[in-house]
Protein backbone atom coordinates (compact mmCIF):
# COMPACT_ATOMS: atom_id res chain seq x y z
CA UNK A 1 0.00 0.00 0.00
CA UNK A 2 1.53 3.32 -1.07
CA UNK A 3 1.80 6.08 1.50
CA UNK A 4 0.09 9.42 1.01
CA UNK A 5 2.34 12.48 0.83
CA UNK A 6 1.28 16.03 1.68
CA UNK A 7 3.51 18.88 0.50
CA UNK A 8 2.91 21.97 2.63
CA UNK A 9 3.97 25.31 1.18
CA UNK A 10 3.40 28.30 3.50
CA UNK A 11 3.30 31.47 1.42
CA UNK A 12 3.16 35.15 2.28
CA UNK A 13 3.38 37.56 -0.69
CA UNK A 14 5.14 35.06 -2.94
CA UNK A 15 3.51 35.92 -6.29
CA UNK A 16 6.87 35.85 -8.06
CA UNK A 17 7.79 32.32 -7.03
CA UNK A 18 4.70 30.35 -5.98
CA UNK A 19 3.87 29.07 -9.48
CA UNK A 20 7.41 27.89 -10.21
CA UNK A 21 7.59 26.25 -6.78
CA UNK A 22 4.39 24.29 -7.47
CA UNK A 23 5.57 23.30 -10.95
CA UNK A 24 8.96 22.20 -9.67
CA UNK A 25 7.58 19.94 -6.95
CA UNK A 26 4.66 18.64 -9.03
CA UNK A 27 7.10 17.56 -11.73
CA UNK A 28 9.13 15.53 -9.21
CA UNK A 29 6.26 14.21 -7.06
CA UNK A 30 2.96 14.41 -9.02
CA UNK A 31 1.28 11.82 -6.80
CA UNK A 32 1.52 14.09 -3.73
CA UNK A 33 -1.23 16.34 -2.44
CA UNK A 34 -0.25 20.01 -2.46
CA UNK A 35 -1.34 22.45 0.23
CA UNK A 36 -0.38 26.07 -0.29
CA UNK A 37 -1.12 27.97 2.92
CA UNK A 38 -1.88 31.57 1.99
CA UNK A 39 -0.68 33.43 5.06
CA UNK A 40 -2.64 36.71 4.65
CA UNK A 41 -0.88 37.59 1.38
CA UNK A 42 -1.62 41.04 -0.02
CA UNK A 43 -0.48 40.31 -3.56
CA UNK A 44 -1.62 37.77 -6.19
CA UNK A 45 -0.21 34.71 -4.42
CA UNK A 46 -3.63 33.08 -3.91
CA UNK A 47 -4.84 33.84 -7.43
CA UNK A 48 -1.70 32.56 -9.12
CA UNK A 49 -1.53 29.43 -6.96
CA UNK A 50 -5.14 28.64 -7.84
CA UNK A 51 -4.39 29.00 -11.55
CA UNK A 52 -1.37 26.73 -11.16
CA UNK A 53 -3.51 24.08 -9.44
CA UNK A 54 -5.86 24.08 -12.41
CA UNK A 55 -3.06 24.01 -14.99
CA UNK A 56 -1.13 21.19 -13.31
CA UNK A 57 -4.10 19.23 -12.04
CA UNK A 58 -2.64 19.22 -8.54
CA UNK A 59 -4.34 17.22 -5.83
CA UNK A 60 -4.95 19.12 -2.62
CA UNK A 61 -6.33 22.56 -1.81
CA UNK A 62 -5.25 26.07 -0.95
CA UNK A 63 -5.61 26.83 2.75
CA UNK A 64 -5.89 30.35 4.15
CA UNK A 65 -4.52 31.55 7.48
CA UNK A 66 -5.28 35.15 8.41
CA UNK A 67 -2.95 35.12 11.39
CA UNK A 68 0.47 36.09 10.11
CA UNK A 69 3.54 34.00 10.79
CA UNK A 70 5.01 30.87 9.27
CA UNK A 71 4.31 28.90 12.44
CA UNK A 72 0.62 29.83 12.30
CA UNK A 73 0.45 28.70 8.67
CA UNK A 74 2.12 25.36 9.34
CA UNK A 75 0.04 24.83 12.50
CA UNK A 76 -3.14 25.15 10.44
CA UNK A 77 -1.80 22.68 7.88
CA UNK A 78 -0.80 20.13 10.52
CA UNK A 79 -4.23 20.38 12.14
CA UNK A 80 -6.28 20.06 8.96
CA UNK A 81 -4.24 17.69 6.78
CA UNK A 82 -4.24 13.94 7.23
CA UNK A 83 -1.41 12.13 5.42
CA UNK A 84 1.24 9.49 6.04
CA UNK A 85 4.17 11.77 5.21
CA UNK A 86 4.41 15.55 5.45
CA UNK A 87 6.82 17.68 3.44
CA UNK A 88 7.40 21.29 4.49
CA UNK A 89 9.11 23.61 2.01
CA UNK A 90 9.29 27.36 1.45
CA UNK A 91 7.52 29.02 -1.47
CA UNK A 92 10.49 31.15 -2.55
CA UNK A 93 12.28 28.68 -4.86
CA UNK A 94 15.30 28.44 -2.54
CA UNK A 95 14.99 24.66 -2.16
CA UNK A 96 15.08 22.39 -5.25
CA UNK A 97 12.44 19.72 -5.72
CA UNK A 98 15.05 17.44 -7.29
CA UNK A 99 16.33 16.57 -3.80
CA UNK A 100 12.90 15.46 -2.56
CA UNK A 101 13.08 11.75 -3.55
CA UNK A 102 16.22 11.27 -1.43
CA UNK A 103 14.69 13.16 1.49
CA UNK A 104 11.57 11.01 1.33
CA UNK A 105 13.34 7.64 1.42
CA UNK A 106 14.24 7.44 5.15
CA UNK A 107 10.68 8.31 6.20
CA UNK A 108 9.11 6.00 3.62
CA UNK A 109 11.33 3.19 4.90
CA UNK A 110 10.49 4.06 8.55
CA UNK A 111 14.13 4.84 9.32
CA UNK A 112 13.45 8.37 10.49
CA UNK A 113 10.68 10.56 11.89
CA UNK A 114 12.23 13.67 10.39
CA UNK A 115 14.59 14.24 7.49
CA UNK A 116 16.13 17.70 7.22
CA UNK A 117 17.62 19.17 4.08
CA UNK A 118 21.10 20.24 5.13
CA UNK A 119 22.09 23.45 3.31
CA UNK A 120 25.52 23.56 4.94
CA UNK A 121 26.86 20.20 3.77
CA UNK A 122 28.45 21.59 0.60
CA UNK A 123 28.64 25.23 1.70
CA UNK A 124 25.68 26.19 -0.50
CA UNK A 125 23.96 28.31 2.15
CA UNK A 126 27.09 30.23 3.07
CA UNK A 127 27.75 31.01 -0.60
CA UNK A 128 24.19 32.14 -1.34
CA UNK A 129 23.31 33.82 1.94
CA UNK A 130 23.98 37.56 1.76
CA UNK A 131 23.43 38.13 5.50
CA UNK A 132 26.56 37.24 7.51
CA UNK A 133 24.90 38.03 10.86
CA UNK A 134 22.23 35.42 10.09
CA UNK A 135 24.98 32.86 9.53
CA UNK A 136 26.55 33.79 12.89
CA UNK A 137 23.21 33.56 14.71
CA UNK A 138 22.43 30.22 13.09
CA UNK A 139 25.78 28.82 14.15
CA UNK A 140 25.39 30.03 17.74
CA UNK A 141 21.93 28.49 18.15
CA UNK A 142 23.07 25.26 16.48
CA UNK A 143 26.01 24.88 18.87
CA UNK A 144 23.77 25.45 21.90
CA UNK A 145 21.13 23.00 20.71
CA UNK A 146 23.69 20.28 19.98
CA UNK A 147 25.35 20.86 23.36
CA UNK A 148 22.19 20.80 25.48
CA UNK A 149 20.41 18.01 23.61
CA UNK A 150 23.38 15.82 22.72
CA UNK A 151 22.74 16.26 19.01
CA UNK A 152 24.92 16.59 15.95
CA UNK A 153 22.71 18.65 13.67
CA UNK A 154 24.32 20.95 11.13
CA UNK A 155 21.26 22.90 9.97
CA UNK A 156 18.62 23.54 12.64
CA UNK A 157 17.01 26.38 10.65
CA UNK A 158 16.35 24.55 7.41
CA UNK A 159 12.85 25.00 6.02
CA UNK A 160 13.04 21.84 3.90
CA UNK A 161 11.79 18.94 6.02
CA UNK A 162 10.09 15.58 5.55
CA UNK A 163 8.21 14.30 8.60
CA UNK A 164 6.31 11.20 9.62
CA UNK A 165 2.69 11.32 10.68
CA UNK A 166 3.71 10.16 14.15
CA UNK A 167 5.91 13.23 14.59
CA UNK A 168 3.45 15.74 13.11
CA UNK A 169 0.44 14.56 15.12
CA UNK A 170 2.42 14.56 18.37
CA UNK A 171 4.02 17.96 17.89
CA UNK A 172 2.15 20.97 19.30
CA UNK A 173 3.49 24.07 17.53
CA UNK A 174 4.03 26.79 20.12
CA UNK A 175 6.25 29.10 18.06
CA UNK A 176 4.91 32.25 16.44
CA UNK A 177 7.05 32.88 13.38
CA UNK A 178 10.33 31.90 11.80
CA UNK A 179 11.59 30.28 15.01
CA UNK A 180 9.39 27.34 13.97
CA UNK A 181 12.29 25.34 12.52
CA UNK A 182 14.33 25.70 15.70
CA UNK A 183 11.39 24.53 17.79
CA UNK A 184 10.92 21.53 15.49
CA UNK A 185 14.55 20.50 15.89
CA UNK A 186 14.48 20.92 19.67
CA UNK A 187 11.20 19.02 20.02
CA UNK A 188 12.55 16.11 17.97
CA UNK A 189 15.80 15.91 19.94
CA UNK A 190 14.20 16.43 23.35
CA UNK A 191 11.45 13.85 22.78
CA UNK A 192 13.69 11.20 21.22
CA UNK A 193 12.50 11.22 17.60
CA UNK A 194 14.94 9.96 15.00
CA UNK A 195 16.41 12.69 12.79
CA UNK A 196 18.46 12.34 9.64
CA UNK A 197 20.11 15.18 7.75
CA UNK A 198 20.73 14.83 4.03
CA UNK A 199 22.52 17.30 1.74
CA UNK A 200 20.34 19.66 -0.26
CA UNK A 201 21.17 22.44 -2.65
CA UNK A 202 20.22 25.99 -1.80
CA UNK A 203 19.90 29.09 -3.92
CA UNK A 204 19.15 32.66 -3.00
CA UNK A 205 15.80 34.18 -3.90
CA UNK A 206 15.40 35.23 -7.53
CA UNK A 207 15.84 38.91 -8.39
CA UNK A 208 12.82 40.96 -7.38
CA UNK A 209 11.72 38.53 -4.67
CA UNK A 210 12.23 39.92 -1.20
CA UNK A 211 12.99 37.99 1.98
CA UNK A 212 10.75 38.41 5.02
CA UNK A 213 13.79 38.10 7.28
CA UNK A 214 15.27 41.09 9.09
CA UNK A 215 18.72 41.09 10.68
CA UNK A 216 17.72 43.12 13.77
CA UNK A 217 14.38 41.48 14.55
CA UNK A 218 15.71 38.03 13.74
CA UNK A 219 18.69 38.70 16.01
CA UNK A 220 16.24 39.39 18.83
CA UNK A 221 14.42 36.16 17.96
CA UNK A 222 17.71 34.26 18.19
CA UNK A 223 18.28 35.65 21.69
CA UNK A 224 14.70 34.76 22.66
CA UNK A 225 15.26 31.26 21.29
CA UNK A 226 18.41 30.82 23.36
CA UNK A 227 16.56 32.02 26.48
CA UNK A 228 13.65 29.69 25.70
CA UNK A 229 16.00 26.71 25.34
CA UNK A 230 17.34 27.35 28.82
CA UNK A 231 14.06 28.06 30.59
CA UNK A 232 11.78 25.50 28.94
CA UNK A 233 14.13 22.60 28.31
CA UNK A 234 17.05 22.99 30.73
CA UNK A 235 15.54 24.84 33.73
CA UNK A 236 17.75 23.05 36.27
CA UNK A 237 20.91 24.41 34.64
CA UNK A 238 19.53 27.89 34.00
CA UNK A 239 18.05 28.58 37.42
CA UNK A 240 20.93 26.85 39.22
CA UNK A 241 23.30 29.28 37.49
CA UNK A 242 21.03 32.14 38.59
CA UNK A 243 21.09 30.77 42.12
CA UNK A 244 24.89 30.59 42.11
CA UNK A 245 25.13 34.15 40.76
CA UNK A 246 22.82 35.47 43.48
CA UNK A 247 24.70 33.50 46.15
CA UNK A 248 28.10 34.77 45.02
CA UNK A 249 26.84 38.37 44.95
CA UNK A 250 25.26 37.91 48.40
CA UNK A 251 28.57 36.66 49.80
CA UNK A 252 30.45 39.58 48.24
CA UNK A 253 28.05 42.24 49.53
CA UNK A 254 27.52 40.56 52.88
CA UNK A 255 31.21 40.17 53.63
CA UNK A 256 31.57 43.80 54.73
CA UNK A 257 28.78 43.89 57.37
CA UNK A 258 29.78 40.43 58.63
CA UNK A 259 33.40 41.52 59.15
CA UNK A 260 32.18 44.71 60.82
CA UNK A 261 30.03 42.73 63.23
CA UNK A 262 32.90 40.35 64.07
CA UNK A 263 35.27 43.23 64.75
CA UNK A 264 32.97 45.81 66.40
CA UNK A 265 29.78 43.92 67.30
CA UNK A 266 27.98 46.53 65.18
CA UNK A 267 26.71 46.75 61.62
CA UNK A 268 27.48 50.12 60.09
CA UNK A 269 26.67 49.30 56.44
CA UNK A 270 23.01 48.39 56.96
CA UNK A 271 22.02 48.75 53.26
CA UNK A 272 24.66 46.17 52.33
CA UNK A 273 23.32 43.79 54.95
CA UNK A 274 19.77 44.19 53.61
CA UNK A 275 20.99 43.69 50.04
CA UNK A 276 22.91 40.55 50.99
CA UNK A 277 19.83 39.16 52.77
CA UNK A 278 17.65 39.82 49.72
CA UNK A 279 20.17 38.20 47.37
CA UNK A 280 20.39 35.16 49.63
CA UNK A 281 16.61 34.76 49.52
CA UNK A 282 16.67 35.10 45.71
CA UNK A 283 19.38 32.45 45.54
CA UNK A 284 17.29 29.97 47.53
CA UNK A 285 14.16 30.78 45.53
CA UNK A 286 16.03 30.31 42.24
CA UNK A 287 17.27 26.89 43.29
CA UNK A 288 13.76 25.89 44.40
CA UNK A 289 12.38 26.99 41.02
CA UNK A 290 15.15 25.01 39.29
CA UNK A 291 14.17 21.79 41.05
CA UNK A 292 10.43 22.29 40.50
CA UNK A 293 10.68 23.17 36.80
CA UNK A 294 13.13 20.35 36.17
CA UNK A 295 10.62 17.92 37.62
CA UNK A 296 7.88 19.37 35.43
CA UNK A 297 10.10 19.12 32.32
CA UNK A 298 10.81 15.46 33.05
CA UNK A 299 7.09 14.89 33.57
CA UNK A 300 6.31 16.44 30.17
CA UNK A 301 8.87 14.18 28.47
CA UNK A 302 7.38 11.13 30.21
CA UNK A 303 3.83 12.08 29.20
CA UNK A 304 4.91 12.62 25.62
CA UNK A 305 6.70 9.28 25.44
CA UNK A 306 3.59 7.58 26.82
CA UNK A 307 1.39 9.34 24.29
CA UNK A 308 3.63 8.22 21.43
CA UNK A 309 3.47 4.62 22.69
CA UNK A 310 -0.34 4.74 22.62
CA UNK A 311 -0.14 6.38 19.16
CA UNK A 312 1.95 3.46 17.90
CA UNK A 313 -0.60 1.00 19.28
CA UNK A 314 -3.37 2.75 17.34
Amino acid sequence: MSKSIAIIIPAYNEEMTIVETLKDFHRVCPEAEFYVVDNASQDRTHELALAAYRELGCKGIILTQSRKGKAAAVRKAFMEINADIYVMVDADMTYPASDLPELLKPVLECRADMVCGNRHSAGAYQRENKRPMHHFGNKLVRLLINFFFNGNLEDVFTGYRVMSKRFVKNYPILADGFELETEMSIHALDKGYSIIELPTAYRDRPAGSFSKLNTVTDGVLVLQTIFSIFVNYRPLLFFSLCSLAFAATALATGAVPVMEFIQTSKILHIPLAILATGLSILSMLSFSVAVILDGLAKGRRFDHALRVLHWNER
